[in-house]
């Protein structure tokens, strides 16, 4: 028994991996703090501003889905559609604030894909 419980995890782990996401949630890290009030204009107009308008842009062209901040925080999330790791890579790499943040980039896998994973899992393992 603890060896079809392990081999189904094992599968499970090793199969979790999107093969064609196309839905991706991106974070950054804390936004950058400021020494004085000059440094935070400046890099507010410069950086994070134009970065902004972008996101809404990019978000009115339907390639991102969701953009905001957890209430209180300086951490930005969004839903990203894209056919392909390098393109939200190129779309990241485009904004102006890109150097700014460190970016955490994660590859979603659809419920319908999971599920249908799931049940073959099932299949095989009663076959054993």
């Amino acid at each position: 028994m603890k060896s079809k419980f392990l081999t189904a995890l094992l599968i499970s782990l090793f199969c979790s991996a999107p093969l064609a996401a196309d839905m991706y949630i991106v974070s950054t890290t804390d936004g950058p703090g400021f020494t004085d009030p000059s440094e935070a204009v400046m890099v507010l107009e410069k950086g994070i501003l134009p970065t902004f308008a972008m996101l809404m842009k990019l978000k009115k062209q339907k390639k991102i889905k969701y953009v905001g901040f957890p209430a209180g925080s300086r951490t930005l999330i969004m839903l990203v559609e894209a056919d392909s790791h390098s393109e939200v890579d190129r779309m990241l790499r485009d904004l102006p604030a890109w150097g700014v943040f460190t970016w955490k980039v994660k590859p979603m896998q659809s419920l319908e894909d999971r599920d249908a994973m799931e049940k073959a899992i099932v299949k095989k393992l009663k076959n054993m």
